[in-house]
């Protein structure tokens, strides 16, 4: 067993929910050397050419990664450690929401632009964990094409894309949105609480709802304060100054101040330390991907890797 490759208590947790049968009846690949082999590649950042020969061959696991980020494998594993943990009583629901920008490499650039005619399907919602069923012509979701469809975009960072997240109290990530870099926080918020969705073992609808959410003033905005009443939400989000002034200056009809522990916000690193145990992995500090699926399948894989390890 290499260095950072799953030990036998990380597989015996995924094993029982592989994929049984390869693609027209056939056997898979040793499901545990190929999932080796694309850890090492998210680890390292090195190009799928370079894999060392141990993992077998590069094609072999650079195609089960793209086909298991566009069919949601990925994100189905996640889900399952996710609900075994919250019935173990694991999770800690003050939740964090922050973003981090991601440098796109050159490589990133130059994905093919998809015609009308070759793209009748156009229900994909770039830059979430949501996948629609893939297209049997082209082997991946709907949609997507261009700069804007991949999720790349010009920032003061340059060339980039933007990882929206949430986090549970121990540094855990619980949902990833992906947008372009020069996107805004504040208009991904309801995105990223509403790809919080942790399955019951059992009988039982999934858990969406924080105990708490804390976030900073990129998040404060008056619409987000509504999703989050209307939701039944307790929230910690400090105001901005104008927004204070603002309120201050309309008088009785600018409505009380809005809530603030200064205390429970010093919590809100929570959700620095997850990005930072994110960003430890080479191939999601810097994007190579030139197809926003594939990348957050990467992104999706080293999110689940934390949460084995944690």
């Amino acid at each position: 067993m290499g260095r950072g490759d799953l030990t036998n208590a990380e597989w015996d947790r995924l094993e029982s929910f592989l994929p049984r049968g390869g693609a027209r009846g056939g056997r898979w690949s040793d499901h545990r050397r190929v999932i080796n082999g694309v850890l090492y590649r998210v680890r390292t950042g090195v190009q799928w050419r370079d894999l060392p020969e141990r993992f077998g061959p590069w094609e072999t696991v650079y195609k089960r990664h793209r086909r298991w980020s566009a069919d949601g494998t990925w994100t189905m594993l996640l889900s399952r450690i996710q609900a075994a943990e919250d019935a173990a009583g694991q999770i800690d629901w003050d939740v964090s929401v922050d973003s981090t920008v991601v440098r796109a490499h050159q490589h990133a650039a130059g994905a093919r632009v998809e015609s009308a005619a070759s793209s009748p399907q156009r229900g994909h919602v770039r830059g979430t964990n949501q996948v629609d069923p893939v297209l049997p012509e082209t082997g991946r979701p709907s949609g997507g094409g261009g700069q804007i469809g991949e999720g790349l975009g010009r920032s003061r960072g340059g060339f980039t894309t933007k990882i929206h997240l949430a986090s549970d109290g121990r540094c855990r990530h619980l949902a990833l949105v992906l947008t372009p870099g020069h996107y805004g926080d504040g208009p991904q918020f309801e995105k990223v609480l509403e790809q919080v969705s942790v399955p019951r073992i059992g009988i039982g609808l999934p858990r969406t709802r924080p105990d708490r959410v804390l976030a900073d003033k990129a998040y404060t905005s008056r619409k987000n304060r509504r999703y989050l009443r209307r939701r039944g939400i307790r929230h910690t989000i400090p105001e901005r100054l104008d927004q204070q002034r603002h309120r201050k200056n309309r008088g009785s009809r600018g409505g009380r101040p809005t809530g603030f522990d200064a205390e429970r916000y010093k919590k809100r690193n929570t959700v620095e330390r997850a990005i930072n145990r994110l960003k430890g992995f080479r191939a999601v500090a810097t994007r190579y991907e030139k197809r926003a699926y594939v990348y957050l399948g990467t992104v999706t894989l080293a999110a689940l890797i934390i949460w084995l390890r944690t």
